[in-house]
């Protein structure tokens, strides 16, 4: 499998990267500019501003988040060759740190979409996942960029 995909390390690479620019900037985009804007507008039209955009984003980020996942699974696949490198040197310590905030992404994305689907999404739920998906976020990120430095 590895030979078949090889060829397209840098392809990969493009893709997961990008994946994780929508990912992260859509949840960026909820905490910082939606949760802003609570001052400004009452609470009707907060509900209608919030529920247009995360009807926008239903629609693509369950993809996005597919496509992030597969693409990261590649690429540990092309450069760890399976998990043979997680947990024994340090670059594959910082792997597996990175691969285990993902996982907690993908699980508090899961819980989202299902309490979604079920109704039961208020604001302050919406409020903490975000946060809580863009704290994770932002330590994948910061662990993507040193784990190759460090």
């Amino acid at each position: 499998m590895q030979e078949l995909i090889a060829p397209y390390y840098p392809w990969i690479v493009l893709v997961h990267l990008a994946c994780a620019i929508v990912f992260v900037g859509a949840v960026a985009f909820e905490v910082f500019v939606l949760e802003g804007l609570h001052k400004r507008f009452d609470v009707v039209v907060m509900q209608q501003i919030e529920g247009a955009v995360m009807a926008r984003v239903r629609r693509y980020m369950p993809y996005v988040v597919l496509v992030l996942f597969v693409s990261g699974g590649m690429l540990l696949d092309l450069r760890c060759n399976g998990i043979q490198c997680i947990g024994t040197t340090r670059f594959g310590w910082f792997l597996l740190l990175k691969v285990a905030l993902a996982l907690g992404v993908l699980g508090v994305f899961v819980n989202a979409v299902w309490v979604g689907a079920r109704g039961r999404m208020n604001a302050c739920r919406f409020r903490y996942t975000h946060r809580i998906v863009l704290a994770l976020m932002a330590a994948i990120v910061f662990l993507a960029k040193t784990m190759f430095y460090l």
